[in-house]
């Protein structure tokens, strides 16, 4: 939670850039969207005839979330939330949603090393060259056929990092995602990191996909290269470097056995009525009890008035009239110990200057989930540490 300092925003009277309003804007209409499709999915029984539609909307949230981190990664915009974790943990947990992004006409298969060593990389993005990886590779397959994500330990010698430039000598980690499909030309290979590159017909790709893998690499310290020819299908391969401390590996998105629920109270100062009523919603059905501001200044009417204990602050980081750190910061002579967890629809780096938070807080990404919502305030409430992607 560092860089924070003062918003240029029209509506706390200034002129930020209307694109990064936009972008703003978009995150907290995906958080109000994914998150009453969730909360709708855990009340239909799984047998209900719209449990599918839910599905629909919740996956097309998930495609639209994952749009605008591909436009950051290809700007290298998009700030890294690193971890040491494993591609192997990363691709077992995504197997079964890749299956599904595939289709039934494609196999999908797997050839893991079993002693596979750890990578410090953000999780989050790892995920998305994933997807994108298998996605390409689908489509280089219009008849069908077989996609396979391989990882393996490398050692890169002083020879073959002097014909790549940018990959430097020593251990790194393998991903790789080959293609039984039409293959490619000299010609294309040449292009296919570009941006705005496709080969598909109007309407049907945007070219962004193999441009965000390669800007979340390069953005990640490794390196990526393809080996295809025509009607012999591709192989993408990913090196990132090796992490040493293998003590400290993080199985990625590793469910946690602690309960998500509570009964503390938490003081929520949230603008958008939309996304305030579903964080209100999230957090009562968990059982916390949910006293709601709607503004900073709403939120400084309030305080004094509170009879019961408050145990945590959720407060949004960019408002009109006073940012979340500055208005928590006066919350604190009432509640000088409570801990604090800031929520933005900017991702953390790209978040206008508003002025520096209280140490110690954690910062959540919008959109999130139920699970990422109730998991973080339980987290901060307990004193635990907290990874959270966005």
């Amino acid at each position: 939670m560092r860089g924070f300092s003062r918003p240029t925003d029209p509506k706390d009277g200034g002129d930020r850039p209307p694109g990064r309003r936009r972008g703003h804007d978009f995150n907290n209409l995906l958080t109000v969207i994914a998150g009453n499709a969730e909360l709708l999915n855990l009340d239909l029984g799984d047998d209900h005839e719209c449990l599918e539609q839910v599905d629909q909307i919740k996956d097309t949230t998930d495609r639209a979330a994952r749009r605008t981190q591909q436009l950051r990664a290809f700007s290298r915009k998009q700030v890294l939330q690193t971890s040491v974790l494993s591609l192997n943990s990363v691709v077992h947990d995504m197997e079964q949603m890749l299956r599904r992004l595939i289709g039934e006409h494609n196999t999908l298969a797997t050839r893991l090393c079993p002693r596979l060593a750890p990578i410090k990389a953000d999780p989050g993005q790892i995920e998305q060259v994933l997807v994108n990886l298998v996605l390409n590779a689908r489509d280089a397959m219009p008849g069908g056929g077989v996609i396979t994500v391989g990882t393996e330990n490398v050692e890169v010698d002083e020879s073959w990092s002097r014909l790549h430039p940018d990959l430097s000598p020593g251990a790194h980690v393998m991903l790789a995602v080959s293609d039984s499909g039409v293959g490619m030309d000299e010609e294309t290979k040449a292009q296919v990191f570009e941006p705005f590159f496709t080969t598909k017909d109007v309407g049907k790709g945007t070219g962004l996909g193999l441009a965000t893998v390669y800007g979340i690499v390069k953005q990640s310290g490794g390196s990526i290269s393809v080996e295809s020819e025509p009607g012999e299908g591709a192989t993408f391969r990913i090196l990132l470097p090796r992490e040493e401390d293998e003590s400290v590996v993080r199985e990625a998105d590793e469910e946690s056995s602690s309960p998500t629920g509570g009964h503390e109270t938490i003081f929520l100062i949230e603008d958008e009525d939309l996304v305030r009523n579903l964080a209100t919603t999230i957090l009562k059905r968990s059982g916390y009890e949910v006293i709601a501001a709607r503004s900073p200044a709403d939120a400084l009417v309030q305080a004094p008035r509170i009879d019961e204990k408050i145990d945590m602050i959720l407060s949004d980081v960019v408002m009109p009239g006073m940012s979340g750190p500055a208005v928590v910061s006066q919350l604190m002579t009432y509640w000088p110990d409570v801990p604090v967890l800031f929520m933005s629809a900017y991702p953390e780096g790209a978040i206008p200057q508003v002025g520096a938070p209280p140490e110690g807080t954690v910062f959540l990404q919008k959109p999130f989930t139920v699970s990422d919502l109730t998991k973080t305030v339980r987290a901060v409430l307990d004193g635990e540490p907290v990874i959270v992607r966005g």
